[in-house]
């Protein structure tokens, strides 16, 4: 009996990338009993909604997933991934960044995690639009209690920040820095501008981090952390920090690894953990075996570093840096005079990596 394991195809590229990533996990050798679920488009077909309720009962009863990239239709409240990380409560969104050898990129030898926030702050959704009543109401109370002049032409979005949501994340970094061999964590915040919000932040994972002395601890301004990631991007290990800057963040990081292309992600939970690639569904590709599956292959090393299949991980990771290496990829990867491959038969080549 493998590990049951939810893999929701998505739409646009997300059933080629999605199918990749299973071939070249199964190729580990890790028994995994695969249910497969559409959401997206297909699922709006049927269901009326890109999240239907049996993708949803799928992830409950597998408790992991891994996740094709789903587009977010016009009018819809929140992107997808947001709805599915509110429903299922996953508070912690995880990011390496690390260089692959033979992916074009101005940065070399970088290997760091980015830990966000995925509950709180500006992306909580409590936002009024600047001509509703709610957004007048809001302007004249906030102008009372805080002694500040609001225009009237301004809409309200609120941060909150609160003692709980800072402590489960601190605690989700420090966890992680000592089950994956990192030395030093880095808060990054801007309490000096936010004190009330960011400076809660601050103060709580300071607290928190007086239960792990054996980790380094420090703390960062947002703003220098961005230059210092263009400078010296290797004196940094571990990195948390709340859902705007984490956002912001994990982009710059995932373009100093090569593009969103090469860079894996994780939304995890105390009862479940979804894997995903952080890049768009591309539907002008789609049904074209074109899309560079790497992404989501190595979102499938994540999840089997979840599962404690380490050994497995580092298989599939070492596959992929061998392939892309021997410049057996997609067009976005491939050098000058290399004839690409499609998305299966880089696939198929990672599989064969790991014979």
């Amino acid at each position: 009996m493998g590990y049951p394991v939810t893999l929701i195809r998505g739409d646009g590229i997300g059933p080629e990338v999605a199918e990749a990533a299973r071939i070249a996990v199964d190729a580990t050798g890790v028994s995994l009993d695969w249910n497969i679920v559409d959401a997206g488009a297909v699922a709006i077909e049927k269901y009326g909604t890109p999240l239907p309720e049996p993708m949803f009962e799928a992830i409950r009863d597998t408790k992991i997933a891994l996740k094709g990239p789903i587009s977010t239709p016009s009018g819809y409240k929140f992107p997808v991934t947001i709805e599915i990380c509110k429903q299922l409560n996953l508070f912690a969104n995880l990011r390496p960044v690390q260089s692959i050898p033979g992916v074009k990129s101005y940065f070399q030898d970088i290997d760091l995690v980015i830990l966000r926030d995925n509950t709180e702050d500006l992306y909580a959704g409590i936002e009024f639009e600047r001509t509703s009543i709610e957004a007048a109401d809001a302007r004249t109370f906030l102008s009372k209690l805080s002694g500040q002049t609001i225009r009237d032409d301004a809409a309200i979005g609120v941060k909150p920040i609160s003692v709980l949501g800072s402590r489960q994340i601190v605690e989700f970094a420090l966890q992680y820095a000592q089950t994956h061999s990192r030395r030093k964590i880095t808060v990054v915040h801007q309490a000096n501008r936010m004190k009330f919000t960011d400076g809660l932040f601050l103060d709580v994972a300071r607290e928190v981090a007086k239960s792990y002395p054996e980790l380094a601890f420090e703390d960062q301004s947002v703003d220098n952390v961005c230059l210092q990631l263009m400078q010296k991007p290797q004196q940094y290990d571990l990195l948390v920090m709340s859902n705007l800057y984490g956002d912001i963040l994990s982009s710059l990081g995932a373009g100093m690894m090569g593009g969103l292309g090469v860079a894996p992600s994780a939304n995890i939970g105390d009862d479940y953990a979804v894997f995903e690639a952080v890049h768009g569904c591309a539907p002008k590709y789609a049904g074209q075996n074109k899309a560079n599956p790497t992404a989501l292959i190595l979102s499938g090393a994540l999840m089997l570093q979840h599962l404690g299949e380490q050994e497995a991980a580092t298989k599939l990771q070492k596959a992929v840096q061998s392939v892309i290496h021997a410049q057996v990829v997609t067009c976005d990867l491939a050098a000058s005079g290399v004839e690409p491959v499609g998305t299966r038969e880089m696939a198929e080549a990672i599989a064969a990596a790991m014979v």
